[in-house]
């Protein structure tokens, strides 16, 4: 699968870009693309990490049975659908 990309322009406080740079350059193998490497995972991991937090709210009150319940039923789904 072919990866498309886009620009981003951002504006940081000059701390923040001093020290990306320096923990870019403390890093074995750093290179061209490395801040948007950076940028981009640290993104994803925000992302994925406020998703999880959210859904552990909204699960709060669900027993970890019925989470397991759920999580075959699903996986019994899928195999049915995929034979």
């Amino acid at each position: 699968m072919a990866t498309t990309s886009t620009s981003w322009n951002l504006v940081v406080s000059k701390e923040t870009d001093e020290s990306v740079r320096q923990f870019l350059a403390s890093q074995e193998g750093s290179g061209n693309g490395d801040l948007s490497l950076f940028v981009e995972e640290a993104v994803k991991k925000h992302i994925f990490e406020t998703t999880l937090r959210a859904v552990r709210e909204k699960n709060a009150n669900v027993s970890q049975e019925e989470i397991d319940a759920a999580v075959e039923e699903s996986l019994a789904w899928a195999r049915a659908r995929r034979r």
